[in-house]
């Protein structure tokens, strides 16, 4: 009697999870992560819902604002790394206003596995955001919004050179976050003089105004630039603002790519509703890889997919 054949492994895909960011500014939601404690529990629990990777930034935690200060990050980064396997990766984007010497430190002290990089200067528009909330807790949040119609958010090539040397000495990979077509460019300019090495984490950005858009053709334009630049020495990942952050997770699903997801990234779980947890919106993330016949990658099998040093390398 015939035995049916043994299914094919599925192919294992990567979520990140970005449990707070710069964008979004305390009043707009109750549930974004400001201190410590609501840092490192929103991390945690976004790997138990099935992040391989947490995207990290502080806020300050009286006033939320964004703050790049080591101080303010070691505190979630070492409950992080006590209580959960899962690949810390620390923003170098920090916010528009900050430098880049004020970017970087956290990486250059704490030697993450992975370090996020944005591969362009570019407008980077939040000031549209003013006209959904009627008031705002803290003074700083709607300076900090309108502020960004005449704000450039620097990463000249200078900025991004010295962002790979300080990292790659101390084995930190990289999420490559590109915003527009051009960043593809500007990694293959990188990659041909040995500055970033494969295999490359590609994150496609779409959806910040000043960026590229979130149009299927503008999603699928990504992926095909992407593939003919790097081939088969990258693996590519999306994220959608606002929005479109599922539906865009799910276009990258059918061309082959991995998601990202989180409360830097879009407020909400459903039109209407906003998300109580960055756990939700990775929950909603792995549904829809499993319906696709999908499997998600563990936080140690993101790090062979990546080539990571490894959770013992980084000084947390």
């Amino acid at each position: 009697m015939n035995q049916p054949a043994a299914p094919r492994s599925s192919r294992k895909v990567i979520i990140t999870c970005a449990v707070t960011g710069s964008i979004h500014t305390p009043s707009m939601s109750p549930y974004l992560p400001v201190t410590a404690e609501q840092i490192a529990t929103a991390a945690i629990e976004a790997a138990d819902a099935g992040a391989a990777i947490v995207h990290l930034h502080a806020r300050h935690p009286v006033d939320g604002r964004p703050d790049q200060s080591p101080e303010l990050f070691e505190p979630f980064l070492k409950t992080i790394h006590a209580k959960s396997d899962v690949v810390i990766n620390i923003t170098t984007g920090g916010a528009a206003t900050m430098t880049v010497d004020e970017r970087l430190k956290p990486c250059a002290l704490f030697k993450p596995e992975v370090a996020s990089l944005n591969m362009g200067s570019m407008n980077f528009g939040l000031f549209p955001m003013l006209n959904r909330y009627k008031s705002f807790a803290h003074e700083w949040e709607t300076a900090y919004l309108a502020g960004s119609d005449d704000r450039i958010f620097k990463n000249t090539f200078k900025d991004i050179e010295k962002i790979l040397r300080t990292c790659a000495d101390n084995g930190t990979r990289f999420e490559i976050e590109c915003y527009d077509i051009g960043h593809l460019y500007t990694l293959a300019h990188f990659v041909d003089r040995g500055l970033v090495k494969p295999p490359f984490f590609v994150q496609s950005v779409f959806g910040i105004l000043g960026g590229i858009g979130t149009h299927p053709e503008d999603v699928a334009h990504m992926r095909r630039t992407a593939d003919r630049l790097f081939g088969g020495d990258y693996l590519w990942s999306v994220l959608g603002a606002g929005k479109s952050q599922l539906a865009i997770a799910a276009q990258s699903l059918t061309l082959g790519g991995n998601v990202r997801v989180g409360l830097e990234d879009s407020l909400w779980i459903a039109p209407g509703q906003l998300a109580t947890k960055n756990a939700e919106q990775v929950s909603a993330a792995r549904q829809l890889i499993e319906r696709l016949g999908l499997q998600v990658a563990t936080p140690d099998e993101a790090r062979a997919m990546l080539q990571l040093k490894g959770k013992a390398g980084v000084a947390i």
